[in-house]
């Protein structure tokens, strides 16, 4: 998420202003605050629609012969489902490859897996049962690292030349690791 904030100034300086006018002056986040910051959500739906945790959900069986999409699919067969290839799928996203958070605003789609387009933790009976805390606590860290500091690139760094290249295995790591620089948003 952050390497993608970095790319686009812009879409950092909306998220960092929204989070800063829910928090106000106040010492510290808290779980009220997240629950109003509709933006930071979108920016995060974006981020694991293009870079989920795991590309392969959970293998399945399926436990009688099934048509779908023009192919037979026998009983008791393994099949994988590409979470990574179906938040990209151009019939689904407009821009399919591109960072854009507003495409979440004033949508209903949601991670619990209803919408079969978006599926960054799984869906039906075998989704990730962390799913709640893992978002909970992700919204968390990034609203208090957003709302306690502004980040930058190291000296000689330029946003637009970030490499976001990705390594593909069980899960997705980037390449190469990003490298940033934290500075205090606010002076005591």
């Amino acid at each position: 998420m952050m390497a993608e904030l970095l790319k686009r100034p812009n879409v950092m300086k909306k998220v960092q202003e929204e989070v800063r006018n829910v928090v106000g002056n106040k010492y510290k986040v808290d779980m009220e605050d997240i629950n109003k910051m509709k933006y930071l959500k979108c920016v995060l739906k974006e981020t694991l629609r293009l870079h989920p945790t795991v590309p392969l959900l959970v293998p399945r069986q399926t436990s009688a012969s099934v048509e779908l999409g023009g192919y037979h699919i026998p009983a008791n067969i393994t099949i994988l489902i590409n979470a990574w290839a179906i938040q990209r799928d151009p019939k689904w996203w407009e821009n399919p490859e591109e960072f854009i958070p507003e495409r979440f605003e004033n949508s209903s789609i949601d991670f619990k897996g209803q919408d079969v387009q978006f599926i960054p933790f799984g869906f039906g009976r075998r989704s990730c049962p962390g799913m709640p805390f893992a978002v909970t606590v992700i919204e968390y860290v990034m609203a208090n690292l957003l709302y306690w500091f502004d980040w930058k690139l190291p000296v000689g760094e330029i946003a637009e030349n970030l490499d976001m290249t990705e390594l593909h295995g069980q899960t997705i790591n980037r390449k190469n690791p990003l490298h940033i620089v934290p500075i205090s948003h606010f002076t005591f």
